[in-house]
C-alpha cells in the first residue's frame, strides 16, 4: 500500500493557495478600504477558529469587512474579490507533471493507493474531482468539513447538481476533528482499517515535520517529497500570517527549514512523485 499526502504531494497547493488567496486579499482592501495588515489579522484569528485556511464564510465573518460593507452582506458588496479567489484556485490547481501516470502505473502493479490530508473534507474532495483522481485514490483521509455558521444549511448554500458535491468511486473516511499530523495513531488506524501492517506500506509527503516523522515513528517506509517543499519561498510568509497554525507551530516549521539535518528522511524524491514507483516494482525490490 501507499499512503500519500496530497498538497504539495500530488499538487501545488500552495500556489492554487497564494495566487488565489493573495489576489482576494488585494481586491478585498482596494474595495473596502480596510488596511491590509488589519485585514490579515482579522483573517487568522477566523482560520484558528475554524482550524483551516480555506474557509468558505471568511468575508461575511471578518469583522472589518462586515462593517464596512454593512447593512449589506459583505459577500455580495465584495463578490468581486471572491470571484478572483474562485477563479484563480480553479485556474492553478492541477497535479504535478508525471503522478497521472505515476498512479495509473501503481494501480497497475496492484498497489493500494490512499492519500491522508489534513485538508478540510469539502476542498479536499474539490481537488480530488478537479484533478481527475476520483478512483484512482482507492481511499481518501482527511479532516471533516469546517462548522458552517449558525442557521446555515446545505441546501442553502449547495445550490450546483449533486455531480459537483462529493466522490462516485474514492471512499472518503474523516480523521477525527482537531487531530493533526504528525500523528502516529492515525496513521496506524489507516493501516489496520485497509489491512496492511507497516512493512507492508510506504508513505510519501512534503513535510519532514509531519510527514516524514509521522512514517518513521509508525515503522512505515518514507518517501520526502522533496520537490514539494515550498516553505523557504517569501510568498510563504503570507500563509504563516494568516495560518490556522499556532505561533508555536509557524516557529516549529521555521526552525526545521532553516536545518536541513533535523529530520533525516529514508528515501528522497528530488524531482517528482514518480521516483516512488520503484519502490513497488517487484524487479526493483
Amino acid at each position: 500500500m501507499l499512503v500519500t499526502d496530497l498538497d504539495n504531494t500530488l499538487w501545488d497547493w500552495f500556489d492554487a493557495w497564494y495566487q488565489s488567496f493573495s489576489a482576494m486579499l488585494a481586491r478585498l482592501t482596494a474595495l473596502s478600504g480596510v488596511p491590509r495588515v488589519e485585514l490579515e489579522r482579522e483573517i487568522r484569528a477566523i482560520h484558528q477558529v475554524q482550524g483551516t485556511t480555506e474557509y468558505s464564510w471568511l468575508v461575511r465573518e471578518v469583522p472589518a469587512l462586515v462593517a464596512a460593507a454593512a447593512p449589506n452582506d459583505p459577500a455580495v458588496v465584495f463578490d468581486e474579490a471572491v470571484h478572483v479567489l474562485n477563479s484563480r484556485r480553479k485556474a492553478a490547481t492541477k497535479l504535478y507533471p508525471g503522478v497521472r501516470s505515476a498512479l495509473d502505473e501503481l494501480k497497475s502493479l496492484g498497489v493500494t493507493i490512499v492519500a491522508y490530508t489534513e485538508s478540510i473534507a469539502y476542498w479536499t474532495e474539490w481537488r480530488v474531482r478537479h484533478t481527475g483522481l476520483d478512483g484512482v485514490i482507492d481511499v481518501l483521509y482527511s479532516a471533516p468539513d469546517h462548522d458552517w455558521p449558525t442557521g446555515v444549511t446545505a441546501a442553502e448554500v449547495r445550490m450546483l447538481p449533486p455531480s459537483e458535491y462529493g466522490l462516485r468511486k474514492t471512499r472518503h473516511r474523516h480523521v477525527p476533528r482537531g487531530v493533526l499530523k504528525p500523528s502516529v495513531e492515525i496513521l496506524h488506524s489507516i493501516l489496520n482499517e485497509q489491512g496492511f501492517k507497516p512493512e507492508q506500506a510506504a508513505y510519501i509527503g512534503d513535510s519532514l515535520m509531519k510527514d516524514i516523522v509521522m512514517a518513521q515513528q509508525a515503522g512505515v517506509l518514507d518517501a520526502h517529497a522533496e520537490y514539494g517543499q515550498v516553505q523557504t519561498k517569501n510568498e510563504y510568509d503570507l500563509l504563516r500570517r494568516v495560518s490556522h497554525w499556532s505561533d508555536e507551530d509557524v516557529a516549529r516549521e521555521r526552525e526545521i527549514s532553516r536545518s536541513a539535518g533535523a529530520v533525516i528522511p529514508t528515501i528522497v524524491c528530488h524531482h517528482s512523485f514518480a521516483e516512488v514507483v520503484p519502490l513497488f516494482r517487484r524487479d526493483q525490490v
